[in-house]
């Protein structure tokens, strides 16, 4: 299902938060997208996991690529920029010469690309970066003129040329860094972070590492109301379940185990609202801890 659209904004204390959806549908087996699964995790949760984020009769996780965009203290912050238009992703036959209309999504919601101050990249994948850069003339130029691109430096390297882009094993790699990436440094827009980076009064930007070396989490507080935008810290609700199953595309297994439930119990243990990168539906869950694991309710429902 292709789909573009901006959402009715959810506000968060101060923070105005719009979700923009590139694309939404069935993605592929849900055990090839989170291996470590059982059959019976995602049956015993079929009257919720479905529609948003499976499709029981043909076992299809279903994912949705999304930007959000963060309203505060008078900044227009992107967390993530998804796939972009006219990439070349061989490894990746769904994002291979995709062309969509992501930019007038943003414009429905009232934003132009000179209207955005920051772009957070949670992590240097190739649906988490695209638009950072739009093809003009045949050169790769920044999407947002006037915005400061924060990266993460452990993914920088490990991405970049100094590392051979993650030591050549997937020629996609390079080809992400070269067309989204190396422009933003071109530019002067580039400002590599590691550990924590502060953005503003309420947004802070934290390390967390293991789906990549520098994969990270956005925490949001303001007033009484918190929030953590969590990246590719779980790829479908039966991750929350069961935080010891990766998906396909975590790059170090045991870190990314450990990190997603150091995010979790303090998501539950805080009240933060967790808003992951690719769920459908209402796109954010509300965590609770019960006994040794996690139990879940989709962000507005009861």
């Amino acid at each position: 299902m292709e789909k573009n659209e901006s959402e009715q904004p959810l506000v968060l204390g101060d923070v105005e938060v719009i979700r923009i959806t590139e694309w939404a549908g069935p993605f592929g087996p849900a055990r090839d997208l989170v291996p470590q699964s059982t059959a019976g995790l995602w049956k015993d949760n079929e009257d919720w996991l479905a529609p948003d984020h499976w499709q029981p009769d043909q076992d299809l996780a279903v994912m949705a690529l999304q930007t959000w965009v963060l309203r505060s203290a008078g900044r227009t912050v992107l967390v993530d920029t998804g796939v972009g238009n006219g990439r070349e992703r061989p490894g990746s036959p769904a994002f291979h010469h995709r062309q969509g209309d992501f930019l007038d999504g943003l414009a429905r919601a009232g934003i132009r690309p000179e209207d955005v101050d920051t772009v957070v990249n949670t992590h240097v994948h190739a649906d988490h970066v695209g638009w950072n850069t739009r093809d003009a003339d045949g050169e790769w130029v920044p999407t947002f003129p006037r915005a400061q691109y924060l990266i993460p430096a452990a993914d920088d390297f490990h991405f970049g040329p100094g590392n051979a882009y993650a030591k050549g094993l997937r020629q996609d790699d390079r080809l992400i860094y070269e067309d989204s990436i190396a422009p933003v440094h071109r530019s002067g827009q580039a400002v590599l972070w590691d550990g924590t980076h502060r953005i503003d009064e309420h947004l802070t930007l934290e390390s967390a590492p293991g789906h990549t070396p520098g994969s990270s989490v956005l925490r949001l507080s303001s007033g009484t109301d918190r929030a953590v935008f969590v990246g590719d810290l779980v790829h479908n609700p039966v991750q929350i379940l069961d935080p010891a199953c990766n998906s396909c595309f975590c790059l170090d297994a045991e870190q990314a185990v450990a990190t997603r439930r150091r995010i979790l119990e303090r998501a539950a243990d805080t009240r933060e609202l967790v808003v992951p990168a690719h769920f459908g539906g209402p796109g954010a869950v509300e965590v609770r801890r019960s006994g040794g694991a996690f139990t879940l309710t989709p962000h507005g429902r009861r």
